[in-house]
């Protein structure tokens, strides 16, 4: 499909590049100064593991979640295989996963020798429901990762959380895509995350952290993380080795204090997309709640259209992403002979599209020219 006159006219006149999924360089420039003094200090300070600005930025996340403890470790999916660690789940345990994610909760249950069972999700807001968890829940599940998925916690999540008090369940939620949507949380749960240099909150390489409300879960977690040490070259547990490094501390305790802010800003361009995109019939647009934070805008494309639209936006210099393109238990590593229908649907029509902080009103307007564009077409 070749480029409209009125759209190249526009791209040339607004001058310009290529519109990525996310802007990391104009990030970092915004909050340079404070950046580039706090990296010297860990640099000149040579604390390069378990420097003083880890404990700091433990604390500081402590305060803005609500969560008590805070644990940094290597990446979100160390984050994962800590919590599920730290659960001591009988041999033979099954874990509830949503089939609609990303594959880290998944690798990390099948790694650490547990049996996945597969539940759908919600095809309205991407997330994973009490009634969805209750369809496949047997005596032998142990555990239930929830996935707070594109910037939305789930809206089930209380209800989940009485649920597995009842049954004696570990309930674990991946908030990898929503940190800062909720606040002054008091479950029990266990709360991983995720500081992908992507994420609303990113550090400059890998890092993740995991936060529970209990004192004796999080030394047990943190011991997990250290080699299983209760000190140096002592070891009471199998352990791993995750640290969350002392740069990557600091770089992420300077973005913490603008996190609300780029969340906000977030959700201001979902806003402009929701009133510009809302009368076109062959997009159905994300649902907005009140704490929606929009670590993606992800819309769903109908008549089989997607990838044709992805193509089209590709050829007008708009990255998309597709979240996620084959369920999880269709791929090789984790197949099973089942269906969900919701999921499946979602895979064939997701199509996300640049959300992030720094995008321009103008980006935002050319973007929504071509979407407008294409769909005249079909």
């Amino acid at each position: 499909m070749n480029c409209p006159t009125k759209i190249k006219e526009i791209f040339v006149l607004l001058g310009m590049d290529a519109i990525a999924m996310v802007d990391l360089k104009n990030q970092y420039l915004s909050v340079k100064p404070e950046i580039d003094a706090v990296i010297q200090q860990c640099i000149l300070g040579g604390a390069y593991i378990n420097g003083k600005q880890v404990a700091i930025f433990e604390r500081h996340l402590a305060d803005y979640t609500g969560i008590k403890n805070v644990i940094g470790c290597g990446n979100g999916t160390d984050a994962l295989k800590l919590a599920i660690m730290a659960s001591d789940l009988p041999k033979g345990s099954k874990i509830i996963i949503p089939a609609f994610t990303y594959i880290a909760p998944i690798e990390m249950a099948c790694f650490l020798g547990y049996d996945v069972v597969f539940c759908d999700v919600d095809e309205k807001d991407f997330n994973v429901t009490l009634e969805h968890i209750k369809a496949v829940f047997t005596e032998d599940v142990k555990a239930v990762i929830i996935v707070h998925l594109f910037g939305q916690p789930c809206k089930d999540t209380d209800a989940i959380y009485q649920f597995c008090k009842e049954k004696g369940v570990v309930l674990i939620e991946d908030n990898s895509q929503s940190l800062g949507a909720e606040k002054n949380i008091e479950r029990d749960s266990i709360t991983t995350t995720s500081f992908y240099p992507t994420k609303n909150l990113g550090a400059f390489g890998d890092a993740g952290a995991v936060l529970c409300n209990d004192d004796a879960l999080a030394n047990k977690i943190r011991k997990i993380a250290s080699h299983g040490q209760s000190k140096k070259y002592i070891h009471d547990v199998v352990g791993i080795n995750s640290r969350l490094d002392t740069i990557q501390a600091a770089i992420l305790d300077v973005k913490l204090k603008h996190l609300d802010e780029y969340n906000l800003k977030r959700r201001k361009n979902a806003t402009y997309y929701l009133d510009r995109l809302t009368a076109i019939e062959n997009i159905v647009l994300p649902e907005i709640s009140e704490n929606h934070i929009f670590h993606l805008f992800t819309i769903k494309v109908k008549d089989g259209k997607r990838d044709a639209l992805a193509d089209f936006l590709k050829q007008h210099k708009i990255d998309t992403v597709v979240n996620y393109p084959m369920v999880a238990y269709q791929q090789k590593a984790y197949l099973q002979n089942i269906q969900l229908q919701n999921s499946e649907a979602l895979c064939a029509s997701s199509l996300s599209i640049p959300v992030y902080p720094e995008i321009s009103e103008s980006q935002l307007s050319y973007i929504c020219d071509c979407i407008e564009e294409f769909c005249k077409t079909i």
